[in-house]
């Protein structure tokens, strides 16, 4: 420690500050080296049935977290040597800006990856939740909390800015009531799931099938093919019939014969129509009676289970059983 060599300056600085800072820019690496391997090996371990998880994993080492690593062992070789008050500042300051920067990024990355492991693709394309307007919103929130820390840090007095924030927010909210009020049924409808893009639907005397789930609006595309555009905050407080749920459907029908119709034929007919019913698939014969005496002819009422909410599907159905006891009809006259 004596050597005259080594107290040789050298821009304020001994050569011994020199090679102490070169040492903890070597070791810092090290560390990271071996980081980097151990992350890559435990990563191998994951199973194969997640590679979201993989991929989240490896992405967000190699672009978020290792720069910040790299950043801080710079930092602190550097922070060995002696430098100007005004060096030594900039270089805090800008340390402090990557560093907040590469934070943001890394909580709104896990964010987002949580946002879509939970609320993203469950199944197939029917079954997608809309996850856009949330993750826009968790991106805003997060950039605006991470700016304030960033600033404060940065020495920025920002208690005045919070306050006046605080009464522009409450302004805002008295002005855009309505607003508001759709972006929190968005968030009603994005967690309760009263339903989903691509089911069928019925509001009051429209129906159709939903098309997109938006943070205002939610969009419908009717029968007759043109786009129904709803306010969240309306859709929250109708009443709403979702048939893309349906596990089955309940048929009521009623059949009319002419009262020449002999007694013997009319006990018959209940039976006709059982065989009918339990002869297609799909289908659960509940009952058939007959059920009254009309204006004009006797009726016979029909009640069956159609195994799908499928409305294609029960129309089919429906066809089969007219088609048959049609012909059945006919053979008995």
């Amino acid at each position: 420690m004596n050597n005259p060599f080594l107290q040789n300056e050298l821009f304020g600085n001994s050569l011994i500050n020199y090679l102490l800072a070169i040492g903890v820019f070597i070791a810092a690496m090290v560390i990271i080296i071996i980081l980097k391997k151990v992350i890559k090996n435990k990563t191998k371990l994951i199973e194969e049935e997640k590679p979201d998880l993989r991929n989240f994993i490896e992405g967000t080492a190699v672009k978020l977290i290792f720069p910040v690593l790299y950043i801080l062992a710079v930092y602190l070789a550097v922070s060995q040597l002696a430098l100007p008050a005004g060096i030594s500042k900039i270089l805090s300051y800008i340390a402090t800006i990557i560093l907040t920067i590469q934070g943001i990024r890394l909580v709104l990355s896990l964010c987002v990856f949580l946002i879509k492991k939970t609320w993203g693709l469950k199944g197939d394309n029917t079954h997608l939740i809309k996850t856009n307007g949330l993750i826009t919103i968790t991106r805003i929130i997060v950039w605006c909390g991470g700016s304030l820390f960033l600033l404060d840090n940065l020495g920025v007095n920002i208690s005045s800015f919070i306050v006046s924030l605080g009464i522009g927010g409450i302004a805002i909210a008295l002005a855009a009531q309505t607003i508001l009020g759709d972006l929190f049924n968005y968030f009603v409808i994005l967690f309760d799931r009263p339903f989903e893009e691509g089911d069928f639907i019925i509001i009051d005397s429209f129906l159709g099938v939903i098309e997109h789930i938006g943070i205002k609006t939610t969009r419908v595309r009717s029968l007759g093919g043109e786009q129904l555009v709803f306010s969240n905050s309306d859709l929250c407080s109708s009443r709403i019939k979702n048939y893309k749920r349906m596990k089955k459907r309940r048929v009521v029908f009623n059949l009319g014969i002419t009262y020449r119709t002999s007694y013997e034929k009319i006990k018959k007919i209940p039976p006709i129509i059982k065989t009918i019913i339990e002869n297609l698939n799909d289908t659960a014969f509940d009952r058939a009676h007959f059920s009254g005496f009309g204006d004009f002819n006797l009726n016979i009422e029909v009640a069956y289970y159609v195994l799908t909410g499928d409305y294609n599907k029960y129309m089919d159905i429906q066809q089969d059983i007219n088609l048959a006891v049609k012909q059945e009809f006919e053979k008995e006259g």
